[in-house]
């Protein structure tokens, strides 16, 4: 059983589902770019009882000619955190949500007793030029304008075809898992089923990283980080040949410099392994969450 929460904000609010006893260890789950919260909604419920668990969202889109920024997620979590007078918490992400949750660690370390990386290694490489860097910025410009200009009103569809496209767009779901997710991502209509999504969170503005900034932000945290991958995600190395490099020289970084700080696991299964097949990680998750802490000092 959850409960529906929602935390007002400027422009709105804050959307969240919470899960287990509000006097249980406090655990804020984020779902990853374009998802919702129903991503955790099969695996929260194999996790340890005496757990809180909260995620988001269903929430207020950005006020009219506001683009999306990383740090506005990651100010998100902080306006959370408040709400709930949590002081210190764990944190787990998918995808998006993990790198918003590794930044929230390294700006407020204080505050983070664990942190669980799904499929993420928390980051997103830095391009390798500044034209690279700069054609990027200008992209999400031209984009948010290019969206204001249309002003297309979100197309409806039939719950069949509603799912049809979720699915094509995200290969690594299965049906039930989109169905899942299309639950809490889409609303009806007398015309049918509109997606709940801002179109403006594609032009989002990202923070990226060299793998010498990624290591030092690593050290900052000041307790354990646990971080899944699975084996045909979006991490192994036939399916980011220009990240190859990138990856490889983080997950190095893991296993010598940060190797007792940060425990890195492959599991069998897709991007969408923890809601497609929860079973699979649940166990690895609930060991992390149950272990006792030990404060790594690096």
């Amino acid at each position: 059983m959850f409960s529906e929460l929602k935390f007002p904000v400027p422009w709105g609010h804050v959307a969240a589902k919470a899960w287990g006893p509000s006097e249980g260890h406090p655990v804020l789950c984020l779902h990853g770019w374009l998802d919702n919260a129903n991503t955790f909604d099969k695996l929260i419920p194999l996790l340890p009882r005496g757990r809180s668990g909260s995620s988001g969202c269903l929430s207020s889109h950005r006020p009219a000619g506001s683009p999306y920024h990383f740090l506005d997620y990651v100010t998100d979590v902080r306006r959370v955190a408040a709400a709930l007078q949590w002081r210190r918490f764990t944190l787990m992400g998918h995808s998006m949500g993990g790198a918003v949750a590794a930044m929230f660690c390294f700006l407020y370390p204080e505050m983070v007793d664990k942190l669980i990386l799904l499929e993420t290694l928390g980051f997103l490489l830095a391009p390798e030029d500044t034209e690279a860097w700069l054609k990027s910025k200008r992209k999400v410009i031209d984009r948010l304008l290019s969206l204001e200009a249309k002003q297309q009103t979100p197309k409806a569809r039939s719950p069949e075809a509603a799912l049809q496209r979720l699915l094509e767009a995200n290969s690594h779901l299965t049906a039930e898992g989109g169905a899942i997710l299309l639950q809490r991502g889409a609303t009806e209509t007398p015309a049918g089923l509109v997606y709940n999504r801002d179109m403006r969170a594609r032009t989002q503005s990202r923070e990226f990283f060299t793998v010498e900034q990624c290591v030092k932000l690593l050290q900052k945290i000041q307790d354990r980080v646990l971080i899944i991958v699975s084996q045909d995600g979006l991490l192994v190395p036939h399916n980011l040949p220009s990240r190859n490099d990138f990856v490889k020289a983080l997950q190095e970084a893991f296993e010598s410099t940060l190797k007792e700080h940060i425990q890195l696991v492959e599991v069998p299964g897709s991007h969408f392994v923890h809601l497609n097949e929860p079973e699979v990680v649940s166990g690895i998750i609930s060991n992390f969450l149950t272990a006792q802490n030990t404060r790594a000092r690096l």
